[in-house]
């Protein structure tokens, strides 16, 4: 498979989110971080394996802007892809040695169990049922469920107001299971970009899912939509692996807090999410 290399989110305007290909330093630019020089894993981990083969295959969305979007060179860009770059950094490899895997809400557990990817970064909220069946590194985010509207919509202000109305939201998803839960009816599609023309000609109401997913797609779409009311979940987001993979998940943890030291994840997040979104300092990582 051809491999992928990342190039990065910028921002165009006052509010409207474009994306590049980064070809080298101005604005929220960052570089690629370094690969690890000769980096020494306990033989039969996952990571002694992944540095042999000097190639990784992260699962990440492409309809995600801010986090997971493919951008206008058919590359990925994004904060779960910098992340992915970090983790593949400490592994000993380079960028241009990571295959990106376009994951959607409803395959994310599938593709770890069958081994069609590594790690899965793609707004992937950790919650005990994903957990049955995969691990979780993280979380590295925390987010939260709101709502997106039309922007001239003045009935929608809070989450009451969604009770027994059309809201769009993504097969597969915790958003989609709360909209349940609080009474609204979810109209499910596998992408929330899929989402934007039911809610243009009024075939539902809103669109919910993590603010961070929302905001991005309002900046995208300058002047058609905006989110409304405060958050009404905490949505903690964690990396993908197949279950039981200890070794693998202290690992991706460690990298994680380290990068939270050293300042790269601060640097992600500005040429990223950043660009649109106020830095909040990451979450605990838990060692379960």
């Amino acid at each position: 498979m051809k491999r992928k290399k990342l190039s990065l989110i910028a921002l165009g305007g006052a509010a409207l989110l474009t994306l590049s290909a980064c070809s080298g330093g101005s604005g929220g630019d960052t570089a690629a971080p370094e690969p690890e020089a000769a980096p020494t894993f306990e033989a039969g981990t996952t990571m002694a394996t992944l540095a042999e083969e000097g190639s990784i295959t992260i699962g990440t969305k492409f309809d995600q802007p801010l986090f997971g979007l493919i951008g206008p060179d058919g590359d990925p860009v994004g904060f779960d892809v910098e992340i992915g770059k970090i983790i593949a950094a400490k592994l000993g490899i380079a960028e241009d040695k990571i295959e990106w895997k376009e994951t959607v809400s409803a395959n994310r557990e599938p593709f770890i169990q069958n081994g069609e990817v590594d790690i899965v970064i793609a707004t992937y909220t950790i919650n005990d049922k994903r957990k049955e069946v995969i691990s979780f590194a993280g979380p590295y985010y925390m987010a939260g469920q709101s709502i997106l509207t039309l922007a001239d919509n003045k009935d929608i202000k809070s989450e009451d107001d969604l009770v027994g109305q059309p809201v769009c939201s993504v097969t597969g998803s915790t958003p989609a299971a709360k909209l349940a839960e609080i009474g609204a009816t979810p109209v499910l599609t596998d992408t929330y970009s899929n989402c934007l023309e039911p809610l243009r000609t009024g075939q539902v109401v809103a669109v919910s899912t993590d603010n961070v997913i929302l905001a991005g797609l309002a900046a995208q779409n300058e002047g058609e939509f905006k989110v409304v009311g405060k958050p009404f979940t905490e949505e903690p987001y964690g990396i993908g692996l197949k279950l039981e993979d200890t070794e693998f998940r202290n690992f991706i943890n460690d990298t994680l807090e380290e990068s939270y030291e050293d300042g790269s994840y601060e640097e992600a997040w500005n040429s990223t999410a950043g660009t649109v979104l106020e830095f909040v300092e990451p979450p605990a990582v838990d060692r379960y």
